[in-house]
């Protein structure tokens, strides 16, 4: 069954000219891994420095080996230091 990873990030930085490169990065590394199906980023109306990303994977397996992966962990280092704040994540399931 097909796992929902929701990832929150809250952008309060001077230099988004650094943070779309990386943020970039990570999507098209991750398109590349095992399991991976889709993600879509969704920036909040109410407070235009929230976004949420819903990342589709085939598995929480799958998942948490790109989770887990460094290349992903170096990338994401960049972005939480970039942002100054910690990206936070939490893994759904459809309910039938």
């Amino acid at each position: 069954m097909a796992v929902y990873v929701v990832i929150k990030r809250k952008f309060k930085m001077n230099h988004p000219e650094k943070l779309l490169p990386l943020l970039g990065e990570l999507s098209e590394r991750a398109k590349t891994q095992q399991g991976y199906l889709s993600t879509e980023t969704l920036q909040s109306m109410e407070n235009p420095e929230d976004y949420l990303v819903i990342s589709k994977w085939v598995s929480a397996d799958n998942w948490k080996a790109w989770f887990g992966s460094k290349e992903r962990r170096d990338i994401q280092g960049k972005v939480d230091s970039l942002i100054g704040e910690r990206t936070f994540y939490e893994i759904f399931e459809a309910v039938s």
